[in-house]
């Protein structure tokens, strides 16, 4: 009978792109070794360094490739210290046993409340005075200067970030419609637009928060501006690759669009260091940021307190409760037992061999779980501690494995 798990100390774990300081506080209080690089590594560096990795961190900008799942046969958990995870191929992982995990929640915060100031700053102008008076010009008048009360916002994705814009956008007195794929439900006063044209068409300010999801793509081009109201104010603070840049240009410059807020890019800078080049540069009553929607002191701290969180619970007790490719299974600690993870292919009889095998060596179930999506099976079996170690090998080889650990 073993009495422990694989060491903590020999856990490798390498942080990409500067992760939060909290988050290498987090894991080294659990005596893993901790790797940290401060930048994005390319698919070829990052094949070569993965493959002794246990436990990777990254943010938006390192790519989880086939190539580099290829060399990552240690390889347990990913944490995505952002939202989306567009970057990783989920589904790849998924078939490597590797469970993703993300911070879903922990800058929708952020993200509001640069999308309303915007808005307003836009309404008012106010970038395009500053700059005027920057250079010795007093430009004092009310002239194209409104408020933001009583304007109709249009919340294109009214997920996380979408729905909790909409209660603070009414709290300041706008007139709230939104439209999205999925059915949600409406908060406070807000009307649920039908279709996509019907929230172009009638919105005064126009906001975009959806997901990378293929669907996605250039869901606004020519067509769609051409059916906004003249002088609509547009923001897109979600993903680059959703808004067409030259028709966004286009309709700035023929005063359809009379303000925009741009946050995100099809083609962004790899790093600091690098040039931002775009066809949007120079425009007016244009705010353009270099996608820190969700970079703020607090959003950075809340991500590096989840994100370790989940794979710590992964890692330690086989929670895989909060994954974005897993089938979601919430663990209670094991008590007078070994756990027993085995993640295999959903194909049948998987379930049924693997009890067969630990009643073929007598091994009493004290507790079990099995959750499955279209690709893989989850199983846990919490087992009596006392067992013949033969177990594991016989277990090891039941047809469909892709992986298999045991927490002692």
């Amino acid at each position: 009978m073993a009495t422990t798990s694989y060491p903590k100390s020999k856990i490798k774990v390498l942080l990409l792109e500067n992760i939060h300081k909290d988050a290498v506080k987090f894991l080294k209080n659990e005596t893993f070794q901790i790797e940290c690089v401060s930048t994005s590594l390319d698919e070829e560096e990052l094949a070569k360094r993965i493959k002794d990795v246990h436990v990777l961190g990254i943010r938006s900008k390192t790519k989880i490739t086939n190539t580099v799942l290829a060399n990552a046969d240690k390889l347990l958990t990913i944490g995505a210290f952002c939202i989306g995870t567009n970057q990783i191929d989920l589904e790849a992982c998924m078939t490597k046993g590797v469970a993703v995990f993300n911070a879903p929640y922990s800058n929708t915060r952020s993200v509001v409340e640069l999308a309303l100031g915007e808005m307003i700053m836009l309404l008012r102008r106010t970038f395009d005075r500053s700059t005027e008076i920057h250079n010795g010009k007093w430009n004092k008048s009310a002239k194209n200067s409104y408020e933001i009360r009583g304007k109709k916002l249009g919340i294109v994705g009214y997920g996380n970030i979408g729905s909790q814009l909409s209660i603070l956008a009414e709290a300041l007195g706008m007139q709230v419609l939104y439209y999205d794929v999925v059915e949600k439900l409406a908060l406070g006063n807000a009307q649920k637009c039908n279709n996509l044209k019907e929230l172009l068409t009638k919105s005064d300010i126009i906001t975009i928060h959806v997901d990378g999801n293929p669907d996605n793509v250039n869901i606004i081009g020519d067509k769609e501006f051409s059916l906004m109201k003249k002088g609509v104010i547009f923001l897109n603070l979600s993903r680059g690759s959703v808004v067409e840049i030259k028709s966004l240009a286009k309709h700035i410059k023929n005063k359809k669009v009379a303000g925009a807020a741009i946050d995100v890019y099809p083609e962004e800078p790899k790093s600091s260091n690098a040039e931002f080049d775009s066809g949007l540069r120079n425009l007016p009553n244009l705010i353009l940021t270099p996608h820190v929607g969700g970079s703020t002191e607090e959003s950075q701290k809340n991500i590096a307190e989840y994100v370790p969180q989940t794979m710590i619970n992964y890692i330690n007790r086989g929670n895989s409760y909060g994954s974005v490719n897993f089938p979601n299974i919430r663990l209670i600690p094991q008590v007078n037992a070994h756990r027993f993870l085995h993640i295999h292919k959903n194909v049948p009889g998987v379930m049924g061999k693997v009890n067969s095998i630990l009643a073929k060596y007598d091994l009493n179930i004290v507790g079990q779980h099995l959750k499955t999506n279209e690709e893989i099976g989850y199983l846990v079996s919490d087992v009596n501690k006392n067992y013949n170690k033969k177990v594991i090998s016989d277990l090891k080889k039941v047809k469909g494995t892709v992986k298999f650990r045991v927490l002692y």
